[in-house]
């Protein structure tokens, strides 16, 4: 099976597994899945009216109201794991009492096994997604956001060296500025998955961080909430990226991402991109206009130009200037040929780290842009095509595969090596080589299916 590059604990695979109006429950994170997908959940919550405001910002219910663990039903096999599991941790350094306590009347969720079964069918196309994410209402209540905490916010910067537009992009792409932190107990979903055992060892381990953060005093196991999956906070961080670079910035002794105030949260996100190297000024990304004949091979990260050599390939900014001298970048087509270009740069692979997922790295970097001042993006979108589901993505690989285009494996996760093959195909028929895997190189597949 193919693979990728993604660095953190807990990636991407969230995006595609929501509807854009529920919670986000995105993480800081990226994980490796087979098929080297860049996939990840970012349901961005929209609030629409003042009174939707003051709805979602009333106090999140307690987790044994949102999900009543005591009044579930026994279950000899979980319980069995939680001894099992209860004398790994204490051998780790946790303390029985902590133990004890994080475990009193935890019962395996029903509700976490669906939503991480349902992940891989909810596809979103790209113009679809960035419509959402930074949307109209978005956008305003990024700009209320600034100035309700311009001062925090040009502290951190100052700090971190962070830009604070992109801090809060990343805000409004995770919880609605705050609104959709999430009520599901921590311990609860991340034992639950722990036991399900299908990423078992990777979850125990988020489950012994998010108990040393309730041993080292930050929270409680009753306000210990956040996602399904156990993204916790304004910011959706896991337990291992919050233990590893969570800080206490407003100096109360405690790294709180879970109260109201966002102060903590807010700066420990500006400390995960400072640690991954972000360069205060530098965009993730311009948008720009390529020229007739443009070699689309070329639309590659592994293929590194500075915006001057690419100015004199023609690949030159919408107002037909070069775009500025802001390091080396890669040419980014996130809908094949038909839609929108992009020269990206290092910037673009610091969000990455927060999550890996192409679609979310514009989402933050097209809402911090336009929370800026910035226009929309300008060139359009193959609006009347449509992002493939996930069986149809398999018979694409499946198709290639057949054809001698092989993908190396069969998973609906469109990766680097499956980029590589849907290349390969479109070459040899005349198409575009961008690698989009569109319904257009679905169709022609099917036309020219062997046999």
């Amino acid at each position: 099976m193919e693979k990728h590059h993604v660095l953190g604990a807990f990636a991407s695979f969230l995006l595609c597994s929501s509807a854009l109006a529920s919670p986000l429950e995105t993480s800081v994170r990226p994980e490796k899945r087979p098929g080297g997908s860049e996939v990840s959940r970012a349901a961005v919550a929209l609030v629409t009216t003042p009174e939707a405001r003051q709805a979602a910002a009333r106090p999140a219910l307690r987790p044994a109201e949102a999900a009543p663990a005591d009044r579930a039903p026994a279950d000899p096999a979980f319980d069995a794991w939680v001894r099992e599991f209860r004398s790994r941790a204490l051998a780790q350094g946790i303390s029985g009492t902590v133990f004890d306590r994080a475990f009193a009347n935890v019962r395996p969720d029903p509700e976490v096994i669906t939503r991480d079964s349902n992940q891989a069918e909810f596809t979103k196309s790209i113009w679809d997604y960035l419509d959402s994410a930074a949307s109209e209402t978005r956008i305003a209540n990024g700009k209320a956001a600034l100035a309700q905490h311009g001062a925090t916010l040009d502290r951190i910067e100052a700090k971190y060296g962070v830009d604070k537009e992109v801090v809060a992009a990343i805000w409004g792409l995770e919880s609605a500025y705050g609104t959709y932190r999430g009520t599901m107990n921590v311990v609860r979903s991340l034992a639950t998955l722990a036991h399900d055992g299908r990423r078992g060892a990777f979850f125990e381990q988020q489950l012994i961080a998010a108990l040393k953060i309730l041993q080292n005093g930050d929270t409680a196991p009753e306000t210990m909430t956040g996602s399904w999956a156990g993204a916790m906070g304004h910011t959706q961080f896991i337990p291992t990226s919050y233990e590893a670079l969570a800080v206490d910035f407003d100096g109360d002794g405690r790294r709180d991402i879970w109260s109201d105030d966002p102060t903590d949260a807010l700066a420990s996100t500006a400390a995960y991109l400072a640690r991954y190297d972000w360069v205060q000024g530098m965009p993730w990304g311009v948008e720009v206009q390529l020229p007739p004949g443009f070699d689309h091979a070329l639309a590659s990260k592994k293929t590194q130009k500075m915006p001057g050599d690419w100015a004199r390939l023609g690949v030159v900014g919408m107002d037909g200037a070069p775009v500025r001298d802001h390091g080396t970048a890669s040419v980014l087509l996130p809908a094949g040929a038909k839609g929108a270009a992009f020269l990206i740069f290092k910037n673009f692979g610091v969000i990455a780290r927060y999550n890996g997922a192409d679609a979310y790295v514009m989402g933050v970097g097209h809402l911090s842009d336009r929370i800026t001042g910035g226009a929309p993006i300008q060139a359009g979108w193959p609006r009347d095509d449509r992002a493939l589901n996930f069986s149809e993505r398999e018979e694409m690989q499946r198709l290639l595969t057949a054809r001698g285009f092989d993908t190396q494996g069969v998973d609906g996760r469109v990766g680097p090596l499956t980029v590589s093959a849907v290349r390969r195909f479109q070459s040899t028929v005349g198409m575009a080589p961008d690698g989009y895997a569109s319904l257009s190189v679905l169709t022609r597949l099917r036309r020219n299916a062997p046999g």
